[in-house]
């Protein structure tokens, strides 16, 4: 059993990619790893040298709670992700069934207008800061129902701001994970003036909004 056992550990890379070393039956896996400079200026008595901003974002990006909102079949590739194969756990991603739990919101499949009120709800009921992924087709564009529906909106973006946009009818599981790494990234380099003024251009998104296309 012990000729058999791999040794595991952790490097900084950005990519998955594995690289054989010295002695049999090692292998160095690679996770996808956010580097932070200001976090490695350390002193012998274990004190961090950082910013509160840079300690904000580190500890964001590390523990995303997910608000799962999937409508259609591109879901049900997302839910590929929560077994074994992808295990995307290790990304510190705890799905919550809550909007007032959650810093995420995930959207996948076809969103209507009689759908939409409640989309927008539960974006406002989410703490600050908080962010969307765009899962789909149907949840960029309006998909296939784009031309010819009368109540499918054009397009989630007009309802909610989106960070991240994932294309495909349905995405793989692999581009969810790349997805989510580079809403990691984004919330990396995330500073407090932006949110800021992001906070007052959201005022946009609101329950008028929704009467309003209702009215068109």
């Amino acid at each position: 059993m012990a000729k058999r056992s791999i040794r595991m550990v952790l490097t900084k890379y950005s990519d998955n990619k594995k690289k054989k070393k010295e002695g049999k039956g090692y292998i160095e896996t690679v996770m996808n790893l956010i580097d932070f400079p200001l976090l490695d200026q350390t002193t012998p008595n274990s004190v961090i040298s950082t910013t509160l901003n840079d300690l904000s974002n580190w500890s964001r990006l590390s523990s995303l709670w997910p608000l799962l909102y999937g409508t259609s079949c591109c879901f049900i590739e997302f839910a590929s992700l929560i077994g074994s194969r992808f295990d995307f756990d290790r990304y510190g991603l705890v799905p919550r069934s809550s909007p007032r739990q959650a810093d995420l919101i995930l959207t996948a499949g076809t969103v209507t207008m009689k759908m939409a009120p409640s989309l927008v709800r539960l974006y406002e009921q989410m703490p600050e800061p908080k962010y969307v992924i765009a899962m789909g087709a149907c949840t960029i564009t309006g998909g296939m129902f784009s031309t010819d529906s009368y109540s499918t909106v054009r397009g989630v973006d007009k309802l909610i701001p989106v960070d991240v946009y994932l294309p495909g009818c349905p995405p793989k599981p692999e581009a969810v994970i790349d997805a989510i790494t580079k809403l990691r990234i984004t919330i990396k380099d995330y500073s407090i003036n932006h949110h800021l003024l992001q906070k007052v251009s959201l005022k946009y998104f609101s329950n008028p909004k929704m009467q309003y296309l209702h009215m068109n």
